[in-house]
């Protein structure tokens, strides 16, 4: 079974990082706003902007809270697949 970080962005162009095994079924629940107490139900509408597959729940997760600690340009950085930039602001 294969799990998923991914990232959405809001209408209020925030991001939204979170972990799931079912990445298709979660992403149409925010979208659908069939979670009311989530983050992303008033920023709705959502656009999908990242994912990354990992094998285990745990690496997934990680990896989210990691995300969630970055800075928004280097989360965008990442989004844009530019991990030189990403490796730039890792140091800074």
């Amino acid at each position: 079974m294969a799990f998923y970080v991914y990232i959405l962005r809001c209408s209020d162009d925030s991001y939204y990082t979170g972990h799931t095994d079912n990445l298709e079924k979660r992403i149409a629940e925010h979208t659908s706003g069939s979670i009311p107490s989530c983050y992303t139900f008033k920023r709705r509408p959502l656009s999908f902007v990242f994912s990354q597959e990992f094998p285990t729940r745990e690496e997934a997760l990680a990896s989210e809270q990691q995300i969630k600690g970055w800075s928004r340009k280097k989360k965008e950085a990442m989004i844009c697949g530019d991990w030189d930039e990403v490796s730039r602001l890792a140091k800074s």
